[in-house]
């Protein structure tokens, strides 16, 4: 446990739409289940959003001493084109689309997800989590419940969610006007009910279906996480977390499930935690949440292409509470950036002053950085505030007449939980070379000292003819940059 792990940890849980302290259901030890991507396309910012958020969560959990069992699913088949238990499933409908083997595209798009795990500096967690390792444990699952909770249909066989108690209440599936959240689909007995396994379509064969008791086919999205939570965490576990968008069908399928199988009214986890959307104001014109739907999002990659590292998404993500709304824009990004660098800034020139890097100090007793470590404690264990805990950061970096290397180890402690790598990572390693330059970085930085020469001698021409040689290999210049941040790639 931290020096400073003292406030009891506060999270919000979507269940009871209140603050609960956490009490791990097992003494000492935290079991979380994130829900995974599916695997049909790449994974755009918002929805990494999700990962770090749940990232966050499983640091502060250690933070505050808690032996942590993460499990992230990955979803490689029964996720339909709508949430609402209709349409194509999505990874048939991506392999029809491209002609490729259904398999090949899941592996495709699992790396690319994993790779930007690695490039966020998230966690990975004790255990991924593949759906089609799972299906001969969710035929089980819905052999077990069928007679109780299930009717069947020509397309397959359906959960009645009048069955369990107060289903629908993580969502509040109807608003205070009456409007029902979860779309109507035909044939169903309520509107609510959802697939538990689909039927292939008669004369139709899927890439991906297995013979079950209703017939060949493959199982429903919402079965999967209930199987796979409780087989990794227990019947009844800690935290489920996800995007909010969860929150509304998927999640509460999952309840029902668990309650179906569990004969109990307990949810399966005792926390339920959501993370708000990415608004996408990247664009001239118009703004909405980031979704793959409309064809046109924006990846890791594209940031990093742009000149952007990484971890400016991490700490874009850092400054907004997870339960609030986050806007993107290139701006807010290159801001991240800026302020990422004035700590690496700060960390670099505070090594300078130790004689050897240490991991952290053994014991801290300076009174300043013990109420810094004590501050950041109480932020965090508030509902994961990272962005007073980004101020508590920057300010105890700032403090001046405090033991050099109290506080540099109370700044690596917090660092576990923020997640920078700050005794690998310096000013230097965000520098991106950008996208269609010819010019290398040493390339760029020998220009741009001789422009600084040139400048020096008020050979303005001189000046102006590097500048141009740059622009013209998208290099923008930053004249005047407080922190030597001297290019960056032309977002315009």
């Amino acid at each position: 446990m931290s020096d400073a792990a003292q406030t009891p940890l506060n999270l919000y849980n979507s269940l009871t739409r209140s603050l609960e302290t956490f009490e791990p259901v097992h003494a000492g030890e935290a079991r979380v289940y994130s829900c995974g991507p599916t695997v049909y396309n790449y994974q755009h910012i918002g929805n990494m959003r999700a990962y770090i958020f749940a990232d966050t969560l499983g640091r502060v959990l250690r933070w505050k001493g808690y032996e942590l069992t993460h499990v992230i699913n990955i979803t490689d088949v029964g996720h339909l084109t709508s949430d609402a238990d209709a349409g194509d499933d999505k990874m048939e409908k991506a392999a029809a689309q491209s002609g490729k083997d259904i398999w090949e595209i899941a592996r495709h798009y699992t790396d690319a997800f994993w790779a930007d795990i690695d490039a966020l500096n998230i966690t990975a967690p004790a255990k991924w989590s593949i759906a089609t390792d799972h299906i001969e444990e969710m035929i089980a699952f819905a052999a077990k419940i069928a007679d109780r909770h299930c009717y069947e249909l020509e397309s397959g066989l359906y959960f009645d969610s009048a069955t369990v108690p107060d289903y629908g209440s993580l969502a509040r599936a109807v608003t205070e006007d009456g409007e029902g959240r979860i779309g109507t689909v035909d044939g169903k007995r309520h509107q609510s009910d959802f697939a538990i396994w689909r039927k292939s379509p008669e004369g139709e064969q899927r890439q991906m279906e297995w013979d079950s008791p209703w017939g060949k086919g493959a199982p429903g999205w919402h079965l999967e996480c209930s199987v796979m939570s409780m087989k990794y965490l227990g019947e009844k576990f800690d935290i489920h977390t996800g995007g909010i968008d969860h929150r509304e069908i998927h999640h509460p399928n999952e309840i029902a499930q668990n309650q179906a199988h569990n004969c109990t009214a307990h949810s399966g986890a005792n926390i339920w935690m959501h993370n708000n959307f990415l608004i996408d104001r990247s664009k001239d014109i118009g703004a909405g949440k980031m979704s793959k739907s409309s064809g046109d999002f924006l990846r890791l990659e594209k940031l990093v292409e742009r000149g952007y590292h990484s971890y400016a998404y991490r700490m874009l993500c850092l400054q907004a509470h997870y339960r609030s709304e986050l806007e993107f824009t290139w701006d807010n990004l290159l801001a991240a950036l800026t302020r990422l660098k004035r700590i690496l800034m700060g960390m670099q020139n505070l090594r300078a002053r130790l004689p050897e890097w240490p991991e952290a100090k053994p014991t801290i007793g300076d009174a300043k950085v013990v109420q810094a470590l004590a501050d950041f404690d109480a932020a965090i264990s508030a509902d994961l505030n990272t962005p007073k805990a980004l101020t508590i950061f920057e300010q105890l970096l700032d403090t001046k007449k405090v033991d050099v290397e109290e506080k540099y180890g109370a700044l690596l402690k917090m660092d576990k939980v923020l997640g920078f790598r700050l005794t690998e990572t310096i000013r230097e390693t965000l520098r991106i070379r950008p996208m269609g330059t010819l010019l290398s970085p040493a390339d760029i930085e020998e220009r741009l000292a001789e422009r600084t020469q040139a400048r020096a001698d008020k050979d303005f021409a001189k000046s102006d003819e590097i500048r141009d040689t740059l622009v013209g290999n998208r290099v923008e210049v930053m004249d005047g940059d407080p922190l030597q941040w001297d290019w960056i790639l032309e977002t315009s």
